[in-house]
């Protein structure tokens, strides 16, 4: 596992009831081994025993909505990163943005941690291994008790200290700490969601693909796409092709609920 050095840290935050983890996620889209990862940076907020961990992105968008502006439109369901923690009750609940709308997916799968004496230094921190199984995935993480706070990027959580870094052993999906800051207000837009289960997931997933473009809601209305000289595209052709992708690009963080959309 590779680590990006960084870490200018001060002793405070870890007193601090109001703390933001930057991580560095990478992932693939693709089983494809030879897929080059995508890079994003996510954050994790932290207030007492509340958590929301986001794309920095969506951290953004939530600012803007919340100010009255117009924040992201989110397409399809899946690759959403988007987990609120509830420690104290021990509840997490994954929001699913879709067509406007939010949903709120219960992640009730145990985390059954198996603590190992694996030991090294990252940054700044004295470090611990630790192995656990979620998602129909083998997860190695690294954990320090020099940060006090039980949480980690993701659903991941439970551990006698902040975690570090955390990677699958198939290398598709890897979460490394790359910041830690002071926490202003942890803002939460995203409380009115829809309930669903992993079901009703997959069939927004699947009238994702079977409406790639949400013309269904349009009928009636003359929908049109031109590129960036103006030509009118196809929208059928368009439609297949998001198809195509959605397909070649079906390796889900959540491996035991991939869906088939054949």
């Amino acid at each position: 596992m590779k680590f990006i050095p960084l870490f200018l840290l001060f002793s405070i935050f870890c007193f601090s009831q109001k703390i933001s983890f930057v991580y560095d996620i990478k992932y693939k889209l693709s089983s494809d081994e030879s897929e080059k990862p995508n890079s994003e940076t996510m954050i994790l907020d932290i207030e007492n025993t509340n958590s929301v961990f986001r794309q920095l992105m969506d951290k953004k968008s939530d600012s803007l909505t919340q100010n009255n502006k117009n924040g992201m439109f989110t397409l399809g369901v899946e690759n959403q990163f988007y987990v609120k923690k509830n420690l104290k009750d021990n509840s997490i609940i994954k929001i699913i943005t879709y067509l406007h709308n939010n949903y709120a997916l219960p992640i009730t799968e145990k985390l059954n941690w198996k603590i190992l004496t694996d030991q090294k230094v990252i940054g700044k921190y004295k470090s611990q291994k630790a192995e656990v199984n979620y998602g129909g995935r083998k997860w190695t993480a690294w954990f320090t008790s020099e940060l006090s706070y039980n949480d980690g990027p993701y659903i991941f959580n439970g551990l006698p200290g902040l975690i570090l870094s955390i990677e699958d052993d198939k290398t598709d999906y890897s979460f490394n700490l790359i910041q830690v800051k002071k926490l202003g207000d942890l803002f939460d837009i995203r409380l009115k969601s829809i309930p669903i289960d992993w079901t009703k997931y997959q069939n927004l997933a699947k009238s994702f693909y079977n409406d790639p473009y949400d013309l269904n809601s349009k009928l009636g209305k003359t929908v049109t796409f031109t590129d960036a000289n103006g030509k009118q595209l196809d929208i059928n052709q368009l439609s297949k092709n998001r198809q195509k992708d959605i397909i070649e690009n079906n390796n889900p963080i959540e491996l035991n609920h991939k869906i088939n959309y054949k």
